[in-house]
């Protein structure tokens, strides 16, 4: 009998990255090291009442200190892949001008040891940590934002990108922009609508102009963005609540998909909006397009929607009945990874599909019999996702590779050290990192793929 572990890693091709993600502010901690600038979570975290518990990523995993352990950590577990971010103040500590060659050195020493392992990076520019310095200059609402970022991106690619191919450029512009700028549960922490859609309008800027620095750089890279996507699910079958689901795909789907393959902004949304955009927007983006040569996805969960009155967007997440909740609160959806990735290829062929993020947030059970960390939780939910996707590549998707959130536990924006994404267990007070069963699991699973490819010549 077909064993589950032979089942799943049956339905993926031979060359399939196997991968592992994380964050610059949310691992590295050294918060000041060697001339590190300030960042806006470091700002941010400071705020009464911004994070849980008052918590802040000055330590966080202590990666910057402990990147050849946990390098080993990603060999232990077989990794193929590694989805890192930069630190932009880490590298430029005021954003633009003079360069921090400590910052750059960092990454230099920690790509090259990704190598020798062989484990294949893939580099993330910007995940959330602008400089301090620029969100005084207005940040990502400023017009000169998307030069300060190609600039950026022009320092660190010309450093590594002669062993770096593949380049995320910008995490999840929504959240950036939205969370960011009119919810304020984010850095900056603004609540204005209008500084929102600005922001998301010069993220698709900075994004076009660090991509083409990147080709400029190195001609053979592959270039993408990370979008959070999610099915946007009516709750009923009102029309309201049809118009309401429609509204939230808008917002959170199509407001980037769109312009990211030439389409421009879509028409519904621009006059939902109205005068809350940004003058010229629409023109500037009629006849532009993103240039992917893959797009990431980061799936999480569907999005359960009624139609409501509050806001500019008019409806509100609902959770659905007889469902499964992790501890973020978010729902488990397992066939929402493949709805999402075929709803992406269908209507826009991304030449390349990337799950760039995926994972879950649970309490961890101790055995002190053994020493072991029980994930039940965590496991299943990592086994229904991967059928999922398995499933999108059976129906033709070029899915490529696969990036599970997150390697190890570590700050969870604004809920601090509260919830736990990692593959690794992290004991904040020793540091020690300890392999959860979902990571026994998961490098079982890299083995078994391995050892059902056809040996080599």
């Amino acid at each position: 009998m077909t064993s589950e572990l032979e089942e799943i890693a049956s339905s993926y091709p031979a060359g399939f990255v196997w991968g592992a993600a994380t964050a610059a502010y949310q691992i590295e901690g050294a918060w000041d090291a060697d001339g590190k600038g300030l960042g806006i979570w470091d700002e941010f975290c400071l705020k009464p009442g911004g994070i849980e518990r008052g918590e802040t990523g000055d330590v966080a995993c202590d990666h910057y200190h402990r990147w050849r352990e946990d390098v080993q950590l990603m060999a232990d577990l077989g990794l193929s892949g590694y989805r890192f971010s930069v630190s932009w103040p880490r590298v430029i500590p005021t954003g633009t001008g003079s360069l921090n060659p400590s910052g750059l050195d960092f990454y230099d020493r920690l790509v090259d040891a990704l190598l020798e392992h062989g484990i294949r990076p893939l580099v993330t520019l910007y995940h959330w940590d602008l400089p301090q310095a620029l969100q005084e200059r207005g940040g990502w609402t400023s017009p000169d934002s998307p030069e300060w970022f190609a600039a950026y991106a022009d320092e660190v690619v010309r450093r590594l990108g002669d062993r770096v191919a593949d380049w995320v450029t910008v995490n999840e512009p929504e959240v950036v922009a939205f969370a960011g700028h009119s919810a304020g549960v984010h850095a900056p922490g603004l609540k204005d609508w209008r500084l929102a859609l600005r922001a998301a309008h010069l993220l698709l800027l900075g994004h076009g102009l660090a991509a083409a620095v990147i080709r400029s750089a190195t001609p053979h890279a592959r270039v993408g963005i990370a979008l959070n996507l999610s099915p946007c699910v009516p709750a009923t079958t009102s029309p309201e609540d049809i118009a309401g689901a429609r509204r939230a795909d808008g917002h959170l789907n199509r407001w980037f998909l769109d312009p990211l393959h030439g389409r421009g902004y879509p028409a519904d949304m621009v006059e939902l909006y109205g005068e809350l955009m940004p003058e010229g927007a629409v023109a500037e983006l009629a006849t532009w397009a993103g240039g992917l040569d893959f797009l990431g996805v980061n799936y999480y969960f569907r999005r359960f929607v009624r139609a409501s009155d509050a806001g500019p967007l008019k409806f509100q997440a609902v959770k659905p009945d007889l469902a499964s909740f992790t501890e973020m609160g978010w729902e488990v959806y397992p066939d929402g990874l493949h709805e999402i990735l075929a709803r992406v290829h269908a209507d826009y062929g991304p030449p390349a599909l990337l799950i760039t993020e995926n994972g879950a947030a649970y309490e961890d059970s101790y055995d002190p019999r053994d020493g072991r960390i029980e994930d039940v939780l965590r496991r299943d939910y990592l086994v229904a996702h991967l059928r999922s996707a398995a499933a999108a590549i059976r129906a033709g998707i070029p899915l490529l590779a696969y990036f599970v959130w997150s390697l190890m536990d570590n700050f969870e924006w604004s809920y601090g050290y509260s919830k736990r994404f990692g593959l690794y267990h992290v004991d904040y007070g020793t540091q020690r990192r300890t392999l959860k069963a979902s990571g026994d699991w998961y490098r079982s699973l890299i083995e078994t793929h391995s050892a059902l490819q056809p040996a080599r010549r």
